[in-house]
């Protein structure tokens, strides 16, 4: 069975730091370009990362220089390390990943397998 699994989300305070682990079970992720997407209440999800198997990046305006994408072939797991929080950060989070693109896209019509969420409140 092909699966995602999320973990690492939770209530820290604005500047705080989390980290995201997406654990894949089924496939490869090395074969993959993976991204994080989130989507909070009432609005459309937005990409915030990506990585292709050869390690080229891709990051969202928003999250860029507090946010890092990191994959580890080896756990099959991929992380996002989420550093200076903001309460606009609040949202679910989701792992997923593209096996028919190589290159690093956010555009999610491409990601094929995607995780069950885990929720990030930024908040005081």
């Amino acid at each position: 069975q092909l699966q995602l699994v999320e973990s690492g989300g939770g209530l820290v305070q604005p500047g705080g730091s989390l980290r995201l682990s997406c654990a894949a079970s089924g496939f490869t992720l090395a074969h993959y370009v993976i991204g994080w997407f989130r989507q909070a209440p009432g609005k459309e999800r937005e990409g915030v990362s990506c990585i292709t198997s050869g390690g080229s990046t891709n990051y969202a305006d928003s999250v860029k220089g507090r946010f890092t994408i990191s994959r580890d072939n080896a756990k099959n797991t991929m992380y996002l390390q989420m550093n200076s929080l903001k309460p606009e950060d609040t949202a679910m989070y989701y792992c997923a990943a593209a096996r028919f693109v190589h290159i690093a896209t956010m555009d999610h019509s491409w990601y094929d397998y995607w995780g069950q969420g885990t929720q990030v409140t930024v908040s005081s």
